[in-house]
């Protein structure tokens, strides 16, 4: 009998760039040292976040001047390489796993291929992009798209994904465009998003809806079952101690 592995599934969760780096960085240390099953979550950022790639030096610096309905939004370096992503408007998926064998490219379409599958269902036909490392003159993740990117027919980018490895585990997560305040696109990158999905409205409700088709999608992707729990007191006050060495 082929028995599914297990992963944990984490409940849609809302807070600041800092603190869902830390969520991350916590899942990879926890699972490359055995403490933890592989996992899958999804989240938004509050207050709205500019993320930037581990190695990305370069940057506006009026990105710190910038004021979002009355905020300021943040700036964020995360573990995973890559440009920058504005993360408002978007949902963020993560997977932190191992066991993946190939090479990066191969890695990387291994775990896309549930958001292929995903979106699919949704009426939304995806494929990678093709960009060379021409990308890395661009400040903007959105600008280019890699073969580690999922386009649509109209090679318009949906999904932009970055990943980092410790030891044999794997984190990768990425931006997924949904409805981005087209104003608030051009005042940090000086161009509109291109991507106009079909959904008449996104708001909490459709959210949630897309997390359920891509946690199915996984689940008949990876042949696994999820178990739904949320962080606990114990895990938050790891992850906050991570939040202040970062």
């Amino acid at each position: 009998m082929n028995l599914k592995t297990t992963w944990r599934y984490i409940p849609l969760l809302e807070a600041s760039g800092q603190t869902q780096m830390a969520i991350d960085q916590w899942l990879l240390e926890k699972h490359s040292s055995g403490l933890h099953p592989p996992t899958l979550r999804f989240y938004t950022w509050s207050p709205v976040a500019i993320s930037l790639g581990y190695h990305q030096r370069r940057y506006p610096t009026r990105w710190h001047e910038i004021i979002w309905q009355g905020q300021p939004i943040d700036i964020v370096r995360r573990p995973t390489g890559g440009r920058a992503v504005l993360h408002q408007g978007d949902l963020t998926y993560m997977v932190v796993c191992s066991g993946f064998s190939g090479s990066l490219s191969q890695v990387y379409q291994q775990i896309c291929e549930f958001l292929i599958i995903g979106w699919r269902s949704l009426g939304v036909e995806l494929h990678y992009g093709q960009a060379s490392r021409s990308y890395l003159e661009q400040p903007n993740c959105f600008a280019t798209s890699t073969n580690a990117d999922l386009v649509d027919q109209y090679n318009n980018k949906l999904i932009g994904s970055a990943q980092f490895r410790q030891g044999n585990a794997i984190l990768q997560h990425g931006s997924i465009l949904l409805n981005p305040d087209s104003d608030l696109f051009k005042q940090v990158f000086n161009t509109s998003p291109s991507l106009q999905l079909s959904f008449t409205t996104i708001n909490s409700a459709t959210i949630l809806m897309i997390t359920n088709v891509l946690l199915q999608a996984a689940s008949q992707c990876f042949n696994i079952e999820f178990i739904t729990q949320p962080l606990s007191e114990r895990e938050w006050q790891e992850i906050k101690s991570l939040d202040q060495n970062l």
